[in-house]
């Protein structure tokens, strides 16, 4: 089994996280792993204990009691065990971890290693590709909270390909709130109505994490069509892989 720790400031952070961490690892092997994933904050708490979002210093925090847990799973266990949430990374302004410290991306489904593998596959897609002028304007909608890495990968994707134009949106979640910055929860009706004056070129690309598994459909049940019927263009899905990512900008 996998195992996940959702993280509420002032609740179960600091020594109670170090304490969760220690009783769990004496489910190993039985627990292959362990993720600590932020609590998501949205606008609509009332009623809800009232918790506090985590800030950059925190997120510091974390990590360290994360890493200090990691060597001595590897020390005793030969293994990390426990694992960090891209969003404890990225708010903290540290360095991703390396592919092979995710030790194979059990927990990628839970945003653990996610923005990593997407950053190396994409890479391995344009090392195997032969750069040329084709022309492309195409666009692409993310969350805030992966905003920088899209456009660093886009930018990638330009040195092979110059000629293609690459516009990248970061939509504001007001559906849940300001504080909710991942693409997979965001929704049709904040993607239209932050897009609809926008140049959007040949197409627009959406990542295919903001959809109901196996539909066509959003979160507020807004559907594909809509989108393209409401913004006057094409609606282009990107799978969670490199290949997607390169050839739906430029095939």
């Amino acid at each position: 089994m996998n195992g996940q720790i959702v993280l509420c400031k002032n609740y179960n952070d600091g020594a109670e996280l170090e304490k969760t961490i220690h009783d769990l690892t004496e489910f190993i092997p039985c627990m292959q792993s362990l993720s600590v994933v932020p609590v998501g904050l949205s606008a609509h708490r009332d009623g809800l204990a009232k918790l506090e979002p985590f800030t950059k210093e925190d997120a510091n925090q974390v990590l360290d009691i994360i890493h200090k847990w990691q060597a001595i799973c590897r020390e005793h266990f030969n293994t990390s065990f426990v694992y960090a949430s891209d969003e404890w990374y990225i708010n903290a302004g540290r360095e991703l971890p390396t592919e092979e410290e995710y030790e194979g991306y059990m927990q990628i489904e839970n945003g653990v290693g996610m923005m990593r593998s997407l950053i190396n596959e994409v890479c391995m897609e344009l090392d195997d590709l032969q750069g040329d002028e084709r022309e492309r304007h195409v666009s692409l909608a993310t969350g805030r909270l992966a905003e920088k890495y899209i456009i660093e990968l886009c930018g990638r994707v330009k040195e092979k390909f110059p000629n293609v134009k690459i516009d990248v949106y970061p939509i504001e979640n007001n559906f849940f709130g300001n504080r909710i910055t991942v693409s997979g929860l965001l929704t049709g009706g904040d993607i239209i109505s932050q897009l609809k004056d926008k140049e959007l070129g040949d197409y627009l690309l959406l990542p295919a994490n903001l959809l109901r598994s196996g539909e066509e459909v959003l979160l507020d049940d807004v559907t594909i069509s809509e989108i393209e019927n409401a913004l006057q263009t094409k609606v282009r899905i990107v799978q969670l892989s490199g290949w997607s990512f390169v050839e739906m900008i430029i095939d």
